[in-house]
């Protein structure tokens, strides 16, 4: 078996920065799903990825495709032989579509079968036969393609060269309009010349002499490491994000970290404002100090090792100084009037064309902000204040610019033009959580102005009848969803969400029943909650035993939760969920019971004593937990009870010929119900 690294490489002119690293990942799975499909033997596949190329590399793979086994199931067995055992014309056909004889045919599982063997295939023919879908499966990996050179190949960008190896062997393979060759290429100035490969081994290596890093995980690790130093010289700390670093990665072949200075005239910006302009706008990296203050210098990561640095550096100053310009003119025309002058603005923009403009949805969200803070015995001064300006900033000229500095600006504003801190404060937090592990606003008024904000948004698109779907979330409503549950989880807020998001729904603007949209926001709110608390290790049976009392609150109910998952640990649980379980199917059949009507001087057996006796001592210690918001002690209350329930329904048939003694017993387990009800429904926690 010829066991060599198979390498197949594209490459292409610069690709886009978002589609560098999918392409290579798409390549190395759809290649190695080909090769494993085809039954080639192989080992471990490398993807290497940059801006002009993707490739893999898969090791030991053989050439050659090992004789494959078939197996072709032909006609049952009733309809394979006549009368006289001779094969039917229906085996004969299916024996001649097999190329064999009828008596080489086998017999099991009631059909005829053809067992043979056909002969592997090199290489290269597996993979020719596997390129269409390899090709499918890179288009299926990028947003955007494009053609080229006037014909119908498609890809992200025009592809230049292809190389196809196997061992030191040039694998003929056609694709994207081009033969495979060994040649590939190095930085498209340091080394601009074709590199002809001797093998498919020597790819990195001499790529890296050639001065391109094609291992992106190595390219991200050095470019870490290069601004991690220069930001060391320039006396502080990088700010360094997954999201620029992966994008920085996927810009260069050959990374060389390069610091700029910032001119002391922008210093006066929000640091904020800087920090947008520098990294997303620029893909720069910004520098703090010690003690957390952006310093005037920035981190550039070039492509190239310059015979001029100076020229480099005074390059990217010239290119970020007219953006920072543009922001310093913003931020001083902004301030020449108080953040609530923009509020009028705010009445030309629409929200959405049902629900009004940004005014209304401001006036609503205030509104309910101030409730809310009723409700809680909040701050409503500050609350209300906050919620009347909090989309004022989207009149500024800076947050037209800077989209993403929305509330954030608006805090800044707010602090120029007077408004109190606390008021700052929860206008630029009122967007938070902005993401999966963001937090939330610090203070209980951005808090307040922030769930007022998210409930009206889940309210109106719900009201309108636009729910999102599994592919488009427009108004980001999950998000918003999630943010409203960890809101209350996190910031430990005590409201009913049910009865909050009515009341969301009665103040959108609309002619349809809000009742009707209530129930289907309920449930999209839940599932997001069913998700948080997965996350946190609770299963869904433990969602469904705590749903099924209808808890509207969710930090009651994620406290509820956390106790049944410490219940279902202790070893009485899963008997105690079955003897209720079964109590209920009893009551539900019988037509449930009374159990107000219990008569203990009726009690024929001394078990029956015995269970009502521990419900009566359970119940008044469950009470006592449960006044206390103890959930996990009065659920271990119930713990007492498995061994008096176990022993009635051993000893007694609930629903006796006597029609006293049947109501009586049913009154019992209707005590029991209700006991294993308090917390969240132990029943459901039966498999």
């Amino acid at each position: 078996m010829n066991l060599a690294s198979l390498l197949i490489e594209i490459g292409c002119e610069d690709l886009p920065a978002r589609d560098v690293q999918p392409l290579a990942d798409a390549l190395r799975t759809a290649l190695c799903e080909a090769l494993d499909q085809a039954g080639v033997p192989r080992d471990a596949a490398t993807a290497f990825a940059t801006p002009r190329r993707i490739a893999v590399q898969v090791a030991a793979v053989s050439g050659m495709q090992p004789d494959q086994p078939i197996q072709r199931k032909g006609p049952a067995l009733d309809r394979a032989f006549d009368a006289q055992g001779a094969p039917t014309k229906a085996v004969q056909g299916f024996a001649r579509s097999c190329g064999i004889a009828p008596e080489a045919l086998t017999q099991r599982d009631g059909y005829v079968w053809y067992e043979g063997v056909a002969a592997g295939r090199p290489l290269a023919d597996v993979l020719n036969d596997a390129v269409p879908d390899i090709v499918a499966r890179l288009d299926q990996a990028v947003p955007r393609r494009m053609r080229w050179g006037g014909t119908d190949v498609v890809f992200a960008r025009p592809v230049r060269w292809l190389l196809a190896m196997h061992g030191d062997a040039v694998l003929p393979l056609t694709a994207f309009g081009l033969e495979a060759g060994n040649r590939t290429y190095g930085h498209r100035f340091h080394v601009p010349e074709a590199i002809d490969l001797a093998e498919a081994d020597a790819y990195a290596e001499q790529l890296q002499a050639a001065y391109v890093q094609a291992d992106s995980a190595a390219r991200r690790a050095t470019i870490r490491r290069q601004v991690e130093a220069v930001a060391s010289e320039c006396g502080g700390t990088a700010r360094i994000t997954d999201a620029l670093l992966d994008e920085v990665t996927a810009l260069v072949e050959w990374p060389v970290a390069v610091a700029g200075r910032i001119a002391e005239d922008f210093m006066v910006l929000p640091p904020e404002v800087i920090v947008t302009t520098v990294e997303t706008n620029q893909r720069y990296f910004t520098v703090f100090d010690g003690e957390g203050r952006l310093q005037p210098a920035f981190i550039t990561v070039a492509n190239i090792e310059s015979r001029d640095p100076a020229q480099l550096i005074a390059g990217n100053e010239r290119v970020v100084r007219p953006r920072l310009a543009d922001a310093l003119f913003f931020w001083n025309q902004d301030r020449r009037q108080p953040l609530e002058a923009f509020l009028p603005k705010l009445e030309r923009v629409t929200f959405q064309k049902q629900l009004g403009s940004l005014a209304h949805k401001a006036e609503r969200v205030t509104a309910l902000a101030r409730a809310l803070a009723e409700a809680l015995d909040a701050d409503v001064v500050t609350t209300q204040r906050a919620a009347a300006l909090c989309k004022a900033d989207l009149a500024t000229q800076m947050v037209f610019e800077f989209t993403e500095l929305q509330g954030v600006m608006g805090g800044y504003y707010a602090r120029e033009c007077g408004e109190s801190e606390a008021v700052a404060e929860a206008i630029a937090s009122h967007y938070a959580p902005v993401g999966a592990g963001a937090p939330i606003p610090d203070s209980v008024p951005g808090r307040l102005v922030a769930l007022a904000d998210k409930l009206d948004t889940l309210a109106g698109i719900f009201a309108i009848g636009q729910p999102p779907t599994a592919s488009k979330d427009p108004f980001a409503l999950r998000r918003a969803a999630i943010g409203v549950l960890r809101i209350l989880i996190e910031g430990d807020l005590a409201l009913d969400l049910h009865a909050w998001l009515k009341r969301a729904l009665q103040a959108q603007p609309v002619d349809r029943d809000g009742d009707a949209a209530l129930e289907p926001l309920w449930q999209f709110v839940s599932e997001r909650l069913r998700g948080i608390l997965a996350e946190r290790g609770i299963g869904r049976e433990i969602f469904d035993a705590v749903a099924a009392l209808g808890i509207h609150d969710v930090r009651d109910f994620t406290a509820r939760a956390q106790a049944v998952a410490a219940f279902l640990a202790m070893p009485e649980a899963p008997q105690l969920a079955a003897a209720h379980k079964r109590a209920r199917n009893v009551l539900r059949q019988a037509g449930g019971g009374d159990a107000s009507a219990l008569d203990s001087g009726a009690f024929s057996d001394a078990c029956e004593g015995a269970l009502a006796n521990s419900l009566a001592t359970q119940a008044a210690l469950q009470e006592t937990h449960l006044q206390q918001g103890a959930y996990t002690e009065a659920l271990r209350a119930l713990a007492a009870l498995q061994g008096p329930v176990d022993a009635f329904f051993d000893a007694v048939m609930v629903m006796a010929d006597d029609a006293a003694v049947r109501a009586n017993r049913l009154a019992l387990l209707a005590q029991l119900d209700a006991t294993c009800r308090r917390v969240a429904d132990v029943s459901l926690l039966s498999s």
